[in-house]
């Protein structure tokens, strides 16, 4: 079989040149290159002979595990195409994915089985359900071990979902080798691979250890394992349904992890809660990256990391389904940044209105874009594909709704999704501006900030807060006056309401529906 600059194909190539190499830990289990092969290959037969066919999707329904990896490397082996599946959506949301994605299979867990079972009822197609545990274990080992399959395409499909934080999901479409070199590592360095034999060459005996702790179903998570996978590394899982931060904190300890994958603060707050709690419990010689992908952090608390972990670099990641990865913004001791000003690719720029490259320096505020290695579009929307990946001059853009503006030295500072943004008076506000700030004061937790209607300015500031210590929270003239004095009056808030926790998707990314009913609901009720 020929290789190509697709997944499997690429995958395969890895296992050959390190068959021994430790590839995946979960909990008890662990599995070298060559058995985690072995295992996909098995999961891909039960696929094929319960009628999963190239191009069909695969609803991924999992909590992480090593049976998410397996399943969307089984996919990948038949050129199915597996979808990721948030696993705290209730039956009408799941009827909307699988409807709109149109499986034919699912994998997922035990204890979600009905909810899936019930969602697919009535459907147009039949699905066949596969349950993580004893069913899906019988399954593997009844089934053929062999690589035997057909040649595949760069152009076969990979699909990502988003969070629909904003909005319906909707599934990214990309060809294969598209998102190989846009988010996997296929670029890495900024040198694309010339041919996938050259991949022999970046992959090392006992690789680096990485850790995702966020959910696979979100990208920043799977991007991340894969990119780990196709440099030979080991990919750490923990087996917690929940954060917990000691057990996180242990496990990288005991794994001797080398690069801790989190999203944003809502990860961050707890791990360094514990850490400041106990400085020396850990062993954390190992660690020297943290990387959050899909939420910046505040500027605060990656400080505050830099000081409990002074040989680490914290690096905040940027990208998003429909671009891929597209820079990176490093913090190390004393150069943690107050502003989220990322050194991009060559491929990513801003646009103004009128989708024309805004001139480095000039202050203009336009909107993030990429072009080169993107997506084909959205699966069943064409008329949102072709908003968002606009044509301009012969040159295919993506432009998913971040509002940005370029800087003199070319770095990047991004300002927010322009669908959340909040226009008070004729100003936009951008809430994770804000919320950064917010963060900043010792008394806040966590907050969320979101637009109010206003008689006068059209909208106002509402900042959503989760006190640190609920008994004492602070006021909003406390918190008006510390953002003040940062922030622009216009930015201050003018509501403040408190909440015990703020709501959030499996991914650390707020749910900005959630803070807006919340706020007005809160704001209603006080007249």
């Amino acid at each position: 079989m020929s290789r190509t600059f697709n997944l499997a194909d690429l995958f395969e190539l890895v296992v050959d040149t390190v068959p021994d190499d430790e590839a995946l830990v979960c909990g008890e289990r662990r599995f070298t290159y060559a058995q985690l092969d072995e295992r996909a290959n098995r999961l891909a037969h039960v696929l094929t002979e319960r009628g999963v066919a190239a191009g069909d999707m695969v609803g991924v329904h999992l909590y992480n595990g090593t049976e998410y990896l397996e399943t969307m490397l089984a996919a990948f082996k038949i050129r199915a195409v597996p979808v990721n599946v948030n696993y705290r959506y209730r039956q009408a949301e799941l009827r909307y994915l699988f409807d709109d994605a149109g499986v034919t299979a699912v994998v997922t867990e035990a204890d979600l089985a009905t909810d899936v079972r019930e969602a697919l009822d009535g459907g147009p197609r039949a699905v066949t359900v596969l349950e993580r545990g004893d069913a899906y274990e019988a399954a593997l080992r009844a089934a053929s071990p062999a690589r035997d399959f057909g040649d595949r395409s760069p152009d076969d499909l990979y699909v990502l979902y988003t969070g629909g934080t904003t909005g319906m999901p909707k599934g990214v479409l990309w060809r294969q080798e598209d998102i190989f070199f846009a988010a996997l590592g296929g670029a890495a360095g900024g040198t694309e691979l010339a041919r996938p034999a050259d991949l022999v060459e970046r992959v090392t005996a006992r690789g680096a250890r990485c850790l995702p702790a966020c959910p696979f179903m979100h990208g920043t998570a799977h991007w991340l394992a894969f990119s780990t996978f196709f440099t030979g590394g080991t990919v750490v899982v923990s087996p917690d349904r929940h954060l917990d931060a000691g057990a996180l904190w242990q496990l990288v300890d005991d794994e001797r992890v080398a690069s801790l994958v989190i999203v944003g603060d809502a990860f961050a707050r707890p791990l360094v809660d514990a850490l400041a709690a106990a400085p020396d419990r850990w062993d954390l010689s190992a660690l020297s990256v943290i990387l959050s992908g899909g939420a910046i952090l505040s500027p605060v608390l990656k400080a505050t990391l830099l000081e409990l972990l002074p040989a680490v670099i914290v690096v905040d990641g940027f990208g998003a389904s429909e671009t891929g990865g597209q820079g990176q913004m490093v913090a190390t001791p004393g150069v943690s940044g107050d502003h989220p000003r990322f050194t991009m690719n060559s491929e990513t720029t801003v646009l103004d209105d009128e989708l024309r490259p805004v001139a480095p320096g000039s202050g203009v505020v336009g909107h993030l874009a990429r072009r080169g290695r993107i997506p084909l579009g959205y699966h069943n929307d064409p008329a949102k594909t072709a908003a968002t990946f606009p044509v301009v001059d012969g040159v295919r853009w993506a432009v998913p709704g971040d509002m940005a503006t370029i800087e003199a030295d070319g770095t990047i500072t991004v300002l927010g999704r322009g669908s959340v943004s909040i226009n008070t008076g004729g100003e936009k506000v951008y809430p994770e501006e804000v919320e950064s700030a917010l963060k900043a004061h010792d008394d806040v937790f966590d907050a969320v900030v979101v637009g109010v209607p206003d008689d006068r300015w059209g909208e106002r500031v509402a900042a959503v807060v989760a006190p640190r210590d609920p008994a004492s929270p602070p006021s909003l003239e406390t918190l008006a006056a510390h953002v003040n004095r940062t922030l622009a009056g216009y930015k201050v808030p003018r509501e403040l309401v408190l909440v015990h926790e703020i709501v959030r998707s499996p991914s650390g990314k707020p749910d900005y529906r959630w803070a807006q009913r919340t706020a007005g609901d809160a704001i209603a009720a006080a007249g």
